[in-house]
């Protein structure tokens, strides 16, 4: 029994440890990545001698598929220390507001501070406005800001979603990016204040929201790599995927490979082209996905740098600079500040730079990338020391973008890959880009193959 996984990210590397376990060490599995290295977006390199994360750098511990795979491995979780996030909103750095979802308030009172006297007034008359009605998806942002003007939208919802997707609510679609709050509406919630406000907690929760690893996210992967002991082929695109009366057959180079199942955990155009011939409908819908590109510059600091108090800023598309310059940066993350465990030796600093179809900085080369993301931090900051280490780290297509009609787009491309024995499809274009949403669909996927393989 052979299955090979397409894709070396975590999603492959998860359903390949769910393979192992379902069908046992007699099963041959094949893990093939494109790339020199196995992991996608959970890279962790050396930062002046510390493991510092230049991908994803941490996962949603509130849902429960990172957080359940960390104990099944025998993994130690680290959570975020007090510092709390900010955000450069109207020329100035103010605390990230509390009690909104995904920056949509629940009351105006909550975004007062980001806010001008003229952003809050539109705030404030939301709720007064004719009720709100969706007959089918649509963009988050027209919506946002047809009922809270622009403010809302480009000082606190679109550094917010910058952060997840490398996209704005323009180009995203509400009910892929907040599900919640759609329910609410259909469910009759009259306003978006009334349906934010029907799902923010009276008492916040005291558990943390997001979690890591010590040793960085990198680490997952290589345990999960370990414990399944597949065959691996590193550099090896596949470049063609075709059906046999008893199976697959995948090119690879030179090279045929035959197989009882395939699952493939790839980008959303790769995944398009292998599965052109062989679900075509599948490969039209995943054809309509687009993708972010991003990177991030890591900075190691001199032992002692001063911080701001706080675990990072984001910053928004419209913000300018003194000297009227948009910035580089998108976010900063002051890693030093959010994670204790990070708290020794260097200082160390993320700068991430890169919005969906707004490339920007991202056309210069590293040094420069290197030099307008430091003007940017001392502009915010004030810190100007010289760095002692930097690593850039440059994410081409990295993120998919859930535009609007994305869930009709996910549904028929699964449905497609359902009509195909011993084939199946996991990754971020699916059901979420985050770490626990990539386990979620590997799992499936993996649940899928074995199903059918073992009866």
């Amino acid at each position: 029994m052979h299955v090979v996984v397409v894709g070396g990210g975590v999603s492959g590397a998860v359903a390949a440890y769910r393979l192992r376990g379902a069908l046992g060490d007699g099963a041959a599995i094949t893990l093939v990545e494109a790339t020199d290295s196995l992991g996608g977006k959970l890279r962790t390199a050396e930062v002046a001698g510390v493991r510092y994360d230049v991908g994803a750098e941490a996962f949603l511990a509130r849902r429960p598929e990172g957080v359940g795979l960390a104990a099944e491995l025998g993994l130690e979780l680290v959570h975020p220390g007090k510092a709390r996030s900010t955000v450069r909103a109207g020329g100035s750095v103010a605390p990230l507001p509390g009690r909104t979802l995904m920056g949509i308030p629940g009351s105006p009172d909550a975004v007062a501070e980001v806010l001008s006297d003229a952003g809050r007034a539109r705030v404030a008359a939301e709720p007064d406005l004719p009720p709100v009605t969706l007959e089918s998806d649509t963009a988050l942002g027209a919506l946002l800001r047809e009922r809270f003007g622009d403010e809302l939208v480009d000082r606190l919802v679109d550094p917010l979603l910058g952060g997840v997707y490398a996209g704005g609510a323009d180009g995203l679609g509400l009910r892929a990016t907040v599900p919640a709050l759609a329910t609410a509406i259909d469910r009759g919630a009259p306003s978006l204040t009334a349906a934010a406000a029907s799902l923010i907690p009276a008492t916040p929760s005291s558990a943390p929201v997001f979690g890591t690893l010590p040793g960085g996210l990198g680490t997952l992967v290589d345990r999960l790599v370990e414990l399944a002991k597949p065959d691996i082929r590193l550099g090896r695109p596949v470049t063609a995927l075709r059906r046999r009366e008893s199976g697959w057959q995948l090119e690879i180079g030179d090279e045929l490979i035959d197989a009882d199942a395939v699952l493939l955990a790839v980008p959303a155009p790769a995944a398009r082209k292998l599965l052109d011939g062989v679900a075509p409908a599948a490969s039209s819908a995943l054809g309509e996905v687009e993708l972010a590109s991003m990177a991030v510059v890591a900075m190691a600091l001199p032992p002692g740098t001063e911080l701001p108090d706080a675990s990072g800023v984001l910053i928004g598309a419209r913000e300018r600079r003194a000297d009227g310059e948009p910035f580089a940066a998108k976010a900063f993350t002051f890693s030093t500040r959010k994670w204790p465990h990070l708290d020794t030796g260097p200082v160390l600093v993320r700068g991430s730079v890169g919005r969906f179809r707004e490339p920007g900085a991202l056309h210069r080369d590293d040094d420069d990338l290197v030099r307008l993301v430091r003007d940017d931090l001392a502009e915010l900051t004030g810190i100007t020391a010289e760095p002692i280490d930097v690593v850039v780290t440059r994410w081409g297509g990295g993120l998919p973008q859930y535009g609007p009609g994305h869930l009709d787009l996910v549904e028929r491309a699964e449905r497609a890959v359902a009509e195909v024995p011993g084939l199946a499809l996991a990754g971020a274009a699916l059901h979420g880009v985050g770490v626990p949403a990539c386990i979620a669909t590997a799992t499936a996927a993996a649940t899928r193959v074995t199903s059918q393989l073992v009866r």
